[in-house]
């Protein structure tokens, strides 16, 4: 059995519960633009997007590279960024250069770092000079062997990047067999083998295959046989690379990008108990999450430089003036009436655990430890299955909080994926769901979840796993304090579904389309702030608000009529009548009592209900 003593540091206990935010910033993403510089990606052509104006494959690439290091300002700001390219005379300068050695003809354009302002000013003063300036910069060569290629990536990310972050290389180019002719299995040996070892080191191959229409890209060719393990594959599958990486569209590159630009993160791994001596693992992840704006940092000024500022809060003795060590810290209730006190002199004199013996009249007082069992109830992170239950039985209502998604986990325990196969297979045909216990941190509180099964859909791209969904406790619903309502005629149904059909979107929803206007206000101000740009605010469009021209022309006399027909119901304007009471004064006072008091000073004890006796 696999250890999960070490799954999940904290340092402070008194996290709230499970919160999505707080896992996607644990681990850093380095990504490695790896970049063509043959002939053909440095063919100028006409820009078919841009009348009149010039373009080629190696200059939308570095394009979409400098439009990506943008984006991670803002989705992965502690992230490393870095381009590689091969297939190019231009001689390594090892003045800028971080990596020890480099294969022949291969180039470290930007070694992998922390994204920043100069590094992405420094491309687009190269990207304007245009396609025909980047023929002069980066002269094409030989072909390089596709081993070297891996290799040197494997250099430059062993150099450049955390040994902890998650690493990806992004390889791009044109060309399907890069080693026609004799030899040409040696070299798919070769490069098979280094790619292997690349996947051995926890790096990540992705491939982005450009075609034209003059010149298709068939994968077969070389690559399937190189890269037979990507993470396009299904995990459960051994075929070759897909024909849906190549790209028709040199102007989709940086949709494709972005679509495997953050890499998925598991919230957690842990056991997964289906029966006693049946175990398999499995990893979550969360589907849905918020974005927010960027925490506020402070920064010192030291003259020459600005370095981030180290906010740090502490606990100081007051008697002593000193800082009070954590491991003493101990929990307990406030004070609540004249009769509770504390004794702790009684308690260090006579070496009573403040947590074993109370006398009476003293505040109980707890460990962290004990306070974290109180919590968690003694539970370990993990799942236990508890029974099934019909799907019909699982409410809409029941959803209250964000679900999970957990997929099976091979390297913790062996077997996990035909297991975790068979019973999602085996619910699915039965349509019923799950019921487990689970614990998906130390410090977070035990929760009954629903696990609901999902069969795998390639068309929609819907991966087979389970969804889990925290059963909510009595008081989280509550009934709508609702004694009667009205449902609308079928006359009424029908006038609406008229003006919903033509105002829905027919092509699909793609959230890209439309940001956060207030994030993407915010972080344009950022961008222009970076980059020393003037920055105009009328400028900004925001994408969510509604085409009213479009809306009138499309659905304007339905609405109408709908509107018309909605004033001629009754029942769509009736409104209950609520009635209040007004409360009495609990308790009569003499006046006497409040002559006494006046007298005394002390008539502000009396309450307002009181006075008015």
């Amino acid at each position: 059995m696999a250890p999960y003593d070490d799954w999940n540091k904290y340092d402070n206990e008194e996290d709230e519960e499970l919160q999505d935010d707080s896992f996607f910033d644990a681990k850093k993403d380095v990504i490695l633009v790896c970049i063509d510089c043959s002939s053909s990606m440095l063919q100028v052509r006409d820009d078919p997007e841009n009348e009149g104006e010039k373009t080629s494959h190696l200059f939308a690439a570095l394009n979409t590279a400098m439009q990506l290091q943008k984006r991670k300002v803002i989705t992965g700001p502690n992230d490393s960024f870095g381009i590689f390219l091969f297939n190019t005379s231009r001689k390594a300068d090892s003045s800028r250069t971080q990596v020890s050695e480099l294969k022949q003809n291969t180039f470290l354009y930007q070694p992998p770092g922390p994204i920043s302002a100069p590094t992405i000013q420094q491309l687009i003063e190269l990207l304007n000079g245009g396609p025909e300036g980047l023929l002069e910069e980066f002269p094409p060569s030989n072909q390089v062997p596709l081993a070297d290629v891996f290799t040197g990536c494997n250099w430059v990310i062993r150099d450049g990047a955390p040994k902890t972050a998650t690493k990806r290389v992004f390889l791009i180019t044109d060309e399907d067999n890069p080693h026609p002719g004799r030899g040409s299995e040696q070299m798919i040996t070769a490069a098979k083998n280094v790619f292997d070892d690349l996947l051995k080191l926890g790096v990540m191959v992705e491939p982005f295959f450009i075609q034209t229409d003059d010149k298709t890209f068939n994968v077969n060719q070389f690559y399937s046989s190189v890269m037979q393990h990507t993470p396009l594959d299904d995990e459960d599958e051994d075929g070759g690379l897909n024909e849906a990486v190549s790209i028709a569209r040199i102007e989709d590159l940086l949709a494709q990008m972005k679509f495997r630009e953050i890499t998925k993160r598991a919230l957690f791994s842990v056991p997964f108990e289906l029966a006693k001596g049946l175990t398999i693992g499995v990893k979550g992840y969360g589907l849905v999450t918020e974005q927010k704006k960027g925490e506020y940092k402070y920064f010192v000024d030291l003259g020459d430089r600005l370095e981030p500022a180290v906010i740090k809060t502490t606990l100081l003795d007051e008697d002593r003036q000193a800082e009070i060590d954590k491991s003493t810290y101990v929990y307990g209730m406030a004070a609540v009436g004249a009769n509770t006190s504390t004794n702790d002199d009684d308690i260090e004199e006579e070496g009573i655990a403040p947590t074993k013996i109370v006398k009476p009249g003293q505040r109980p007082f707890y460990t962290p430890e004990e306070m974290k069992s109180f919590r968690t109830l003694g539970l370990e992170p993990g799942f236990k299955l508890l029974g099934f239950k019909p799907r019909k039985e699982l409410k809409f209502e029941d959803n209250v909080k964000h679900s999970l998604f957990i997929y099976p986990d091979e390297n913790t325990y062996s077997g996990s994926k035909r297991t975790f196969t068979a019973l999602l297979k085996s619910m699915a045909k039965k349509k019923v769901i799950a019921l487990a216990l689970g614990l998906v941190r130390r410090n977070a509180t035990p929760t009954i979840y629903a696990v609901l099964p999902q069969e795998e859909d390639r068309e929609e791209m819907e991966p087979g796993g389970f969804h889990i969904i925290p059963m909510p406790f009595a008081d989280d619903i509550r009934s709508a304090p609702v004694e009667e309502g009205f449902i609308a005629s079928d006359e009424l149904k029908d006038a609406a579904r008229q003006w919903i059909n033509k105002m829905t979107i027919k092509s699909g929803y793609v959230p890209d389309s439309y940001p956060n206007p207030a994030l993407a206000y915010h972080y344009e101000q950022l961008e222009a702030s970076a980059f020393q740009e003037p920055y105009d605010a009328d400028e900004f469009e925001d994408l969510t608000e509604p085409n009213v021209d479009m809306i009138h022309k499309k659905a304007g006399p339905l609405l109408k009529q709908w509107k018309l027909d909605l004033l001629d119901d009754h029942s769509a304007t009736y409104v209950s009548p609520i009635t209040g009471s007004k409360r009495k004064a609990d308790a009569a006072v003499d006046v006497r009592d409040v002559m006494s008091k006046f007298k005394a000073g002390a008539l502000s004890k009396f309450k307002v209900d009181e006075l008015k006796v």
